[in-house]
């Protein structure tokens, strides 16, 4: 749940979507890290809604496949998918089938976007334009 802003807010709010899992830690870290600053933010839960493919695809080619993929997620081991070699399309065919080997969250900004826990990513983004 985002901050209250109260009735006028002072400043143009940006409009940053997270999407993630509400029992995920970085998730939850993500969502700490906003609303301490009064950002209100579109939380998409994964397990409720699965991802577009749209959307994972905006993920997928400005980060690349394998940047947005788990590597230390058990269901990833459990798979054995560190055993096989999978192009990009193969890695989001995955991706697909199973958010649990998404790298949470997936914080998008406009035209940035970002995988996991990268509050430095974050920091810039809301600092602006130098």
């Amino acid at each position: 749940m985002p901050a209250p802003l109260g009735n006028s807010p002072t400043k143009r709010m940006p409009n940053i979507q997270v999407f993630g899992m509400e029992d995920n830690q970085a998730t939850r870290a993500a969502l700490r890290f906003f609303r301490e600053r009064r950002i209100v933010v579109h939380f998409v839960d994964l397990r409720k809604k699965p991802i577009a493919v749209g959307e994972l695809r905006r993920f997928t080619e400005r980060l690349g496949a394998a940047a947005c993929i788990d590597t230390d997620a058990k269901p990833y081991k459990e798979q054995g998918l560190g055993y096989l070699s999978m192009d990009d399309a193969g890695i989001t065919s995955r991706l697909l089938s199973d958010v649990r080997l998404l790298r949470l969250p997936l914080v998008r900004y406009g035209d940035h976007v970002s995988a996991g826990k990268d509050e430095a990513a974050w920091k810039a983004w809301l600092a602006g334009p130098k």
